[in-house]
């Protein structure tokens, strides 16, 4: 058989040049960018919060593969876009991808990242919850005066047997329903659920931890609570009344509220049917639903156009602000939480719950927050100032991560070699930079 590392392989010429091409470049990678995530990893020491927290159920005499290199491997591959673990049966042989876990020799196969999954338990989804909360209190350098938290829900389908697997007639499909919690850019929780539920459910409960967690870090901190009318529930609001905390909440419609708007319907219509043009109009008014032990403020917002009226309502607590300041500026600025968890489920793989059971698909939902963690790091404290500032974790990855790399390992260093017209070079070297030690 011949050697196929050493054959010359035969492209034809161009013009006087013959092309030719064989198997001794060395050790390549497309990863480039894979020391960024270790230097922010090793910053912000997100991957050794999470294997502190785990519970090491494994035999310590045949322990081959630390539980944070393990963690390392799987949030580093997410990054770079490996969402399945049968890629590692490839990367664990990456040159690149075994310097940035700190390690010189094969990194774990599919099946051992696949043991530490299917292995994992209820508690560990709560003590990963943990390191969510403590790595976002770690983050400030002061305490903050004020926190906006969203919660928002979504569906992640299921196409086979899972636990819990259920019907969502909204989504129309199997469903699982997770629970997003985030403070600006930050995800606080993301608890799994089955879909078959109330999408408020737990909401309260979960929200109660995280306030009374964030006023042990920061006693003086103005909390304020925000979310769409799926999560207008009386016991939200009212423990938020009790325990001095704000909302801002959406109120669905119904025909008490039709009514107390009717009349400056009628008024936007007629000066649309005068003009021609889209009227607005954000007001307020004084409420109460019949299950509601007392009358709240509720802002509204007011459209008609060509397709007729759209009313918006929206209950809160906040005093100060008048309505147009607290819809358009406070209420309507949730949807970046929606845009958050796009970029969670989809840059980085939060919707990959093809384990059977449901605590292994938590464990895989909470996998990928922390991918989502690692990234968002890097992209404040490292990409501040650049073009990637802004930029979603699928951008910065095909942008800055996925450069095509060659390593040369001696006894004394290790030499990452990058392409020289990289046009993001600039960055690359701004980010290394801000992340020095």
């Amino acid at each position: 058989m011949p050697d196929r590392t050493t054959e010359q392989l035969d492209f034809g010429r161009l013009g006087r040049r013959h092309l030719q091409a064989n198997f001794q470049g060395g050790d390549l990678s497309s990863d480039g960018g894979l020391m960024l995530l270790r230097r922010i990893d090793a910053r912000t020491g997100l991957s050794r919060m999470a294997a502190k927290a785990l519970t090491e159920r494994r035999a310590a005499g045949r322990i081959h593969h630390r539980l944070r290199d393990l963690l390392a491997q799987r949030l580093y591959g997410l990054c770079c876009g490996y969402e399945d673990l049968n890629d590692h049966d490839t990367l664990r042989a990456d040159s690149l991808m075994q310097t940035a876990i700190g390690r010189d020799r094969p990194l774990a196969s599919s099946p051992t990242l696949s043991r530490l999954e299917t292995g994992a338990t209820r508690a560990d989804a709560w003590a990963l919850h943990g390191v969510l909360v403590e790595h976002f209190i770690a983050s400030f350098a002061t305490a903050p005066k004020e926190l906006i938290l969203d919660a928002d829900a979504s569906d992640i389908p299921l196409h086979g047997e899972q636990e819990h697997k259920q019907f969502h007639a909204y989504y129309d499909h199997h469903c699982y329903l997770p629970l997003y919690v985030f403070c600006g850019q930050s995800m606080l929780a993301c608890l799994l659920r089955p879909s078959r539920i109330d999408g408020a459910r737990h909401a309260a409960a979960v929200l109660r931890l995280l306030v009374n967690r964030l006023r042990q870090a920061w006693p003086k901190v103005r909390i304020i609570i925000r979310g769409d009318s799926g999560f207008c529930r009386q016991r939200l609001i009212r423990w938020c009344e009790r325990s001095d905390v704000q909302y801002i909440i959406g109120l669905a419609r119904n025909k008490r509220l039709q009514a107390r708007v009717a009349q400056a319907e009628e008024v936007l219509r007629r000066d649309y049917e005068r003009t021609g043009r889209k009227q607005r109009l954000v007001s307020e008014f004084s409420y109460a639903a019949g299950s509601w032990n007392r009358p709240r403020r509720v802002l509204t917002r007011l459209e008609y156009g060509a397709q007729g009226v759209n009313p918006r309502f929206v209950v809160t607590n906040i005093r100060d602000g008048d309505a147009m300041q607290l819809y358009e500026q406070l209420y309507c600025a949730r949807g970046e939480a929606e845009n958050r968890i796009k970029e969670a489920q989809l840059d980085l793989f939060g919707t990959r719950a093809s384990c059977h059971r449901f605590a292994a698909n938590q464990f895989r939902l909470l996998l990928a927050a922390l991918a989502y963690t690692l990234m968002q790091r890097l992209r404040e404290t490292a990409l501040r100032g650049t073009e990637l500032e802004r930029a979603s974790a699928a951008t910065i990855r095909v942008r800055l991560l996925k450069i095509g790399a060659a390593i040369v390992r001696n006894t004394r260093r290790v030499r990452i070699l990058l392409a020289s017209h990289h046009p993001l070079r600039h960055v690359y070297a701004h980010a290394a930079r801000a992340m020095a030690p």
